[in-house]
Order: structure tokens, then sequence, then C-alpha cells
């Protein structure tokens, strides 16, 4: 009886590119009293590996806490799976802003002590005693009443790339560190003030909102369902989001785009910027904010140290990783000293890596930046025929056209439009609304974006 992943991620890539399903982004929480979360997590694995489902879940005596991806054609059966459990019937699902069959790799269930680590210990604290829910359109009307205080409940490298107009956030790298924090700076609103918090997708509000009530805030509210339900909400209903930028998403997206504004600069030059990556050198990971130009110039990296590191044989890079743990060190979350920008303002140069050699180091020619126009995004890869299909939101294209198709996987790709589909029928040219398809030699990701070369 299998309990547990097999899988290489690389594996596991194979198998959903060659299976050609569509798959489903989503999350999901609940708090409840669970008297045997081991036995529960094997029986979520059981029931869940059969249906292909991917992701990230955590399960304790006090509920669930689920991140995953799943085919779309298995939704219903995978709802029926966990009906089967009182407390998770008609449970609210938070399908994702934007899909990616690749945003989870891994089928991964772990008990833990708590589904959202808080560092409380304190036995009459009731996690079931919440805040009040809010919808999307009472939640802008109470963003509105001066006599609101609203507060980012998450940590400072997501409020940093999106958050609510007129929030409070905290700089802080975990949820444990927040708690202790607002209640003093806010200690003398217990009673005059309404105290309104959001989160990604609701689970750390949830658990908030009743600290708030226990530590004797009155007057305490919650985003429901976060800041995904949110999104869908403002867009199903044509309400203005007063959220802008974007959601920060803990799988390899790293984030989710609800509003054209950019509001964090790339962490080495201070260039608006709102995309996170990780640094490419293994052995450091960092994740940190870089804007296209200078991941470029670092190669992907946090650091001229690491741009040597990735230079060198691979038995070298595995013989400097081991032993070494930078657990603490990836989660700083772009606090680290490497980061010129974030951490001296003052300085907005960025370094030009040079690449080792076994004589003398020699600069990286910067090569000529590639003229071009935005033409729209990818919606779908069809494996068996090599096929990616975009969207064309801006301008248009037509066959003879070389475009560029653009992605944090991907990289950078030039094609040349020999043939086309444009709305499943043969033509030379797509414009603006279309849906248009041709063959490539390599797979498109759902966030690749799509532009035209110009001369």
């Amino acid at each position: 009886m299998q309990l547990y992943n097999t899988l290489s991620a690389e594996e596991r890539a194979i198998m959903i590119d060659d299976a050609g399903k569509q798959r489903l982004t989503l999350s999901f929480y609940a708090y409840a009293q669970i008297s045997n979360p081991t036995q529960f997590r094997n029986e979520l694995f059981l029931a869940w590996n059969s249906l292909e489902v991917l992701g990230r879940i955590y399960v304790a005596s006090e509920g669930i806490n689920a991140q995953l991806s799943l085919p779309a054609d298995n939704f219903y059966a995978f709802k029926d799976s966990i009906e089967v459990y009182d407390f998770m019937k008609g449970i609210r699902l938070n399908i994702a802003v934007e899909q990616d069959d690749h945003s989870f790799l891994k089928l991964t269930v772990k008990v833990r002590d708590k589904i959202v680590a808080d560092g409380l210990v304190d036995e009459t604290f009731d996690v079931t005693n919440i805040g009040i829910h809010l919808k999307a359109k009472e939640f802008n009307e109470l963003l509105e009443d001066p006599n609101t205080i609203v507060v980012d409940m998450r940590n400072h490298y997501e409020s940093e790339i999106g958050h609510f107009t007129k929030a409070i956030k905290p700089d802080v790298d975990t949820f444990r560190e927040s708690l202790p924090i607002i209640e003093e700076q806010l200690a003398e609103h217990k009673q005059d003030k309404k105290l309104l918090m959001y989160c990604t997708g609701g689970i750390r509000c949830e658990k908030a909102s009743a600290y708030f009530k226990h530590k004797g805030f009155e007057n305490v509210y919650q985003l429901e369902g976060g800041i995904i339900e949110y999104t869908r909400q403002v867009k199903a209903e044509g309400l203005e989001s007063k959220f802008i930028g974007k959601n920060f998403v803990f799988d390899h997206r790293l984030g989710e785009r609800i509003t054209d504004d950019i509001v964090s600069q790339c962490h080495q030059c201070g260039e608006p910027c709102d995309v996170h990556t990780n640094c490419v050198n293994e052995g450091c990971h960092l994740l940190f904010i870089q804007c296209d130009s200078c991941k470029e110039k670092m190669e992907g990296c946090c650091s001229t140290e690491c741009v040597s590191v990735i230079h060198l044989p691979e038995e070298e890079q595995k013989a400097i990783r081991r032993g070494i743990k930078n657990g603490n060190k990836i989660f700083k979350k772009g606090k680290s000293d490497v980061l010129t920008f974030k951490n001296n303002e003052e300085t907005h140069s960025v370094f030009v890596a040079e690449k080792p050699s076994r004589s003398a180091g020699t600069a990286v020619k910067k090569e000529p930046k590639v003229k071009k126009v935005y033409i729209g995004k990818g919606t779908h890869f069809f494996p068996k025929p090599s096929i990616g299909q975009f969207l064309i939101e801006e301008n248009e294209i037509k066959i003879g056209d070389t475009i560029l198709i653009k992605g944090s996987t991907t990289g950078e790709q030039k094609v040349v439009i020999e043939q086309m589909l444009v709305n499943d029928l043969a033509q030379e040219k797509a414009v603006s609304g279309d849906t248009c398809t041709f063959k490539l030699p390599f797979r498109i990701r759902l966030s690749d974006k799509l532009y035209k070369v110009l001369d």
C-alpha cells in the first residue's frame, strides 16, 4: 500500500504532459477536531493519489490546510472524497486565478502540530470563535469606513508585490510574528475601531480573528476566502478591485496577476518589478524580486558569488552544498545582504557577473535587447501534436512574423510563424480577441507571454 510520493518532479512533469489533461489548481482549509491526524493523513493520500492529485497538504488535530492541483476531469470525484468527512461537506474550494498544469509536481501530505504555525500555547484560546466573514462588496464598503483599520495578515514578501489600499502591512517573516506585533500596535483601539483583516485564502485570518477576539478586540472582521475568493467575486460582480498588484501564491508560479499595478521594485536595481524568483544556485535558492535585465546580467542569481558557483562542475557544486543548512537563508525572502537595492537604496547599480574560468574571468557581454510588442498570453498546450495556444490581447500577428515566447520556465524562445489556426480555422492573421494555435518545438506554460519581434 503506497502512502508516499515515489516519483521525482521531472518524472511527474513528463507524465502530466503526456496525459494532455487540463489541471485545476485550488486551495481550501478547515478547522476541526481531528482525533487521529495520522490515520486521516493516510486516508487522504490513498484517496487522492488514485485521482492524480498533486500538492502540499498539512493536517493536524486542529484541521486541514491544502494547496493542490488535479485533472479537471476528476474534480467531482475529488469533492466526493472530501465530503465523506462531515466537517468538509459543502466546503468552499478556492480556484486559482491563473491556472498552470505544473503548479504542483508531487503529492505531499504531512502531519503537523498545527495547520498554521502560531507559536501560541494557551488552552483557553478557542480557534473556532472567529470574526465576521465579509464578501467582496461588504469588504470594499468597510474599507471606506473611517473607523476601520485594515491589516494584511501575510508576510512582508507577500504584501510587497500586492495589497489592499490603506492596509497596514507588518514587516514580518512569519505569521506567528505578526500576532503580538499587531496586538501591541492596535491595543488602544480594541473597542473604538473595526479590525478588518485579509490573507491569501482565509486560513490565517480565521485563526487571527479568533486570536484578536480572545485578546479583547470587540469588532473583528475578515475577508471570506481571502484574496483568491475576493478576486473571483470582483470579476463576477463587476466590482472595483481595491486590491492592487499581484497575489503571492505558494507554488512554482509565485504570484497571480490581479491588477496591472506594479507596486514593488527589483531587489537588485530598483526598477519597477513584481516577479519573484529563486536564485538558480541550488545551494542558495534565495527568494527575491528580479527584473528581466538583472536576470540576464546575473544569470538568474542573487549575487556574483552565486554566479561563480553555477559555473562550477556539478560535482563541485554538490560538494559546496553538502552539509550546509540553508533553510533560514532561503526563507529570509528578500532580506539577504547580497541584494543591492533592497538593502541599500542609495546604491542602484547592478553588478555585471563574470564567468569564472581556469585562467582568468571575462566580463559577460550584454546582448542587445530585442525590440518587441506584447501580443497575448498562453492558454493551453497540446502535448501530442506539440501545439501551443494563445489568446491575442493586443496588436496582431501574421504568417511570416517572428514571435518571442517568454516565461520563467520557458525562458525566451524565438519562432517564425509558418502556419497558424485562428479560432480553429487556417488564417493568415490573428488580431485582438482571437485564439490562435501553431506548432512549437517546445512546451509552453500558461504563464508564458507572447510578443512580436520588431525589425
